[in-house]
């Protein structure tokens, strides 16, 4: 399999973020910089004048982070958004989770901050494939990781997250599910769930697929006592090495309520702004890989995006033209979910 090969401006992004990461010296800045406060003053007000909420996945910067209203994984910001009394929701994160924060909210502005930040795995996938699939088994559900974009979505039954993929296909009567587009995650639940037949597509996330075992058996020679949690998008010879497996916020919440002292993340280095406010005072370390986990895309959307996006009204989403079809699956994800 070839390795993604990052765009020009997914290069620039990474090399400006890897700086930082190394400058501040890990993923959390002491200091988010003179014109932080100037920025989320603004941020607050234009709120009030636009009646808007800021929400803001894990894997953004910290300091965007910090300006949100909710932070949270993309399960969490999903069924969040259905709930809210606003006219008008921020997304902070890439192309796909607000596309799919405007189709379940079509009356509302949604404004992606960033529309540039896309998501490589969102697009590995081709209708042929899944025809194919569908062609030769009729007990078959196509299981859609919300990772996606809205038209691979309209070919899906269902999306899950990783939060909630296991149970979700466990739900499902089908026998034989084609998981799309990633890979990995679609190999966690085959290997959770050995009673359906799991069909594997072969995208994948290249920020967690960029996780190598050697880097993780380096860390665990340096910190014995560490415990091991990894992303279920990482590769299946990096789940190996882990202790505990999970959803971003399910390792954010494993080391904010575990015994141990210190924890070796497989994640991109975002969680760390969570993990960080959860453990105040607890004197818990967190280790990265030594090539960071940096999603290009997520460390384009910066506080400056947000501020300009309630300042202009820049990025707002529009319903794509197969919005009815691509929403269902969403909302059967919430309704297995549910359960």
């Amino acid at each position: 399999m070839k390795s993604y090969v990052r765009t020009p401006l997914e290069e620039s992004s990474y090399r400006t973020a890897l700086e930082g990461y190394r400058r501040d010296g890990g993923a959390v800045p002491t200091d988010f910089g003179p014109d932080f406060g100037r920025i989320a003053a603004q941020v607050e007000e234009l709120k009030r004048q636009h009646d808007a909420v800021v929400l803001a996945h894990y894997y953004v910067p910290a300091a965007t982070q910090a300006l949100a209203d909710h932070v949270g994984d993309s399960f969490y910001l999903a069924r969040l958004a259905r709930t809210l009394d606003c006219k008008t929701i921020v997304l902070a994160g890439v192309s796909f989770m607000a596309e799919a924060v405007k189709m379940l909210n079509p009356s509302r502005t949604v404004l992606n901050p960033e529309p540039r930040a896309n998501c490589p795995m969102a697009h590995m996938v081709r209708k042929a494939d899944v025809d194919a699939v569908r062609e030769r088994y009729d007990d078959l559900a196509v299981v859609c990781y919300v990772n996606s974009t809205a038209q691979i979505k309209s070919w899906s039954d269902v999306c899950v997250t990783s939060s909630n993929a296991v149970k979700v296909v466990g739900e499902l009567p089908q026998h034989n599910i084609l998981f799309i587009p990633d890979m990995n995650l679609g190999r966690y639940v085959r290997e959770q769930l050995p009673q359906k037949n799991v069909i594997l597509n072969r995208g994948y996330c290249p920020t967690h697929q960029r996780i190598i075992p050697q880097e993780v058996e380096q860390l665990e020679l340096e910190h014995p006592e560490a415990e091991v949690c990894a992303h279920p998008e990482c590769s299946e010879e990096v789940l190996r090495e882990a202790d505990f497996v999970g959803s971003t916020k399910q390792i954010i919440e494993h080391i904010a309520n575990g015994d141990g002292r210190e924890y070796i993340v497989l994640t991109v280095v975002g969680v760390a702004a969570e993990i960080t406010r959860l453990t105040e005072g607890q004197d818990k370390r967190v280790y990265f890989p030594a090539t960071p986990p940096i999603c290009p895309n997520m460390a384009m959307v910066g506080p400056e995006k947000v501020l300009r996006a309630l300042q202009t009204g820049e990025g707002e989403v529009e319903l794509p033209d197969c919005a009815d079809r691509a929403a269902a699956p969403l909302e059967r994800m919430l309704e297995l979910a549910a359960r």
